[in-house]
């Protein structure tokens, strides 16, 4: 067993989930699958990314499905956002802004969940799913089994001298840095053998017994399906078009379903997905009604993206692809079906008792909490109107500063005047501090 390191990923956030853990396990399946089949190790790499595949869902299957939870959800407090957003929409004073920030809370506080809702799931399951995808492209870097064979006839390049007209191939482009690093030669050969088609892979691998073996047992584990996953579907598609004795219409056939059940499978998966509603009478704000657009068109461009990346990368990338999308749309159905089973009152009852323990952790009050948020509320829709009729004196107060020195007189008169009539005062308050001026002027003419 040899230690795979510099063929490996080496992002800091992506390469340690590839080397670490997805890494290991698609080398685990591998080998177990190997030690099962034995002799019949036919298509062993295909057999491997869809079990692999498989097994990282089902492990992200709890995120998914409090993913999942958090959208039905969403779906319910919708119209509620949606009004405040439409209460709002012509308002951008700081004191409006205040107050639909309060009420949007609230109405988040009242279904128990946190604004950030599914972002942590997202978060989680994001970097796992990105990092899944560059083990796939580099099986012989995290499969120890695959890059014995990949080795021997990456040392047959070195020893032949090779090395230079491999760093000039087009598919050398990506690695060609790895060719830098003294004693890296060997891996960064690895690395342009693994994106070569059959026929150039046949090209480098050389005439020794050896080498004939390590090349024989790649092609085999890469024979799935009728094809080899090393070839892109337009290279096997020109290929099977111009054979010398006539065309290969199951390669060709085969070669087209790649990218059309990639596009297809992701556009059922899409489908599944449950959508968030819009109200367009409730109004909203221009920036939601702009992500929604954005995320339609994403939905309907993604499928399209994948049937072409799909046809020019190699076959064994359009296999994830489709592995993912299937397992994606499986795991939607049974998502969907338990979700729909779900009493929403219940969950909402639930969210909201753990939210309760959380603060009551951090010894804060709950019902405290809720009272301030409903007091907070009101006094800032309260003072958003600010074209009431007549003027609070603390209202007065606050634009005293922005008028002229008469005015301010007036308004201090004013507000002495309205003081006088009263015996009770809010401490602090602007009648309160009259009051004191007018009785400091009572004693001074004593």
């Amino acid at each position: 067993m040899y230690a795979v390191l510099l063929t490996q990923y080496q992002g800091k956030i992506l390469g340690p989930i590839a080397k670490y853990i997805l890494g290991p396990i698609i080398n685990a399946i591998f080998w177990l699958l190997d030690k099962i089949l034995g002799n019949f190790d036919s298509g062993l790499i295909g057999l491997s990314i869809i079990v692999f595949t498989i097994v990282v869902y089902l492990l992200l299957l709890p995120l998914t499905i409090k993913q999942q939870k958090f959208s039905k959800l969403s779906a319910k407090m919708n119209p509620e956002l949606q009004a405040i957003q439409a209460k709002y929409k012509d308002r951008k004073d700081q004191d409006s802004m205040m107050a639909m920030n309060a009420e949007t809370k609230q109405v988040y506080a009242k279904y128990g969940v946190s604004p950030s809702g599914s972002c942590l799931q997202l978060v989680i399951q994001m970097p796992i799913l990105f990092a899944l995808y560059r083990v796939i492209y580099s099986l012989p870097a995290y499969i120890n089994t695959l890059r014995t064979y990949f080795e021997v006839i990456a040392n047959n390049v070195l020893s032949s001298g090779k090395i230079e007209e491999i760093k000039a191939l087009d598919e050398a482009r990506t690695y060609i840095k790895n060719f830098s690093i003294e004693g890296n030669e060997v891996n960064a050969i690895i690395d342009v053998l693994n994106n070569m088609n059959v026929d150039q892979l046949t090209k480098y691998a050389g005439s020794s017994a050896d080498c004939i073996s390590a090349l024989e047992k790649i092609k085999t584990y890469n024979f799935f399906l009728g094809m080899n996953l090393n070839n892109s579907p337009s290279y096997m598609i020109q290929q099977a078009w111009h054979n010398a004795s006539g065309k290969q219409w199951g390669i060709i056939i085969a070669s087209v379903l790649v990218p059309v059940l990639a596009a297809l499978t992701q556009w059922i998966n899409v489908k599944l997905m449950p959508q968030q509603p819009s109200n367009p009478n409730q109004g909203g704000s221009d920036t939601a009604e702009s992500m929604q657009q954005s995320m339609k068109m994403m939905n309907n461009v993604m499928p399209l993206m994948s049937a072409f990346f799909c046809f020019t990368f190699s076959s064994g990338i359009g296999i994830y692809w489709i592995a993912g999308s299937v397992v994606r749309s499986i795991q939607q159905v049974v998502v969907n079906r338990h979700i729909d089973k779900i009493d929403l009152d219940e969950l909402v009852a639930k969210n909201k008792e753990k939210q309760k323990k959380k603060l009551e952790k951090k010894g804060i009050d709950p019902n405290t909490i809720d009272k301030y948020a409903s007091m907070k509320t009101k006094s800032i829709a309260s003072a958003a109107t600010v074209s009431a009729p007549k003027r609070s004196i603390s209202e007065k107060a606050k634009n005293v500063e922005s008028v002229s020195n008469k005015e301010k007189d007036e308004a201090m008169k004013e507000a002495v005047t309205e003081s006088s009539k009263k015996t009770n005062y809010a401490p602090g308050s602007l009648a309160a501090k009259a009051n004191m001026v007018r009785k400091y002027n009572e004693n001074s003419n004593k």
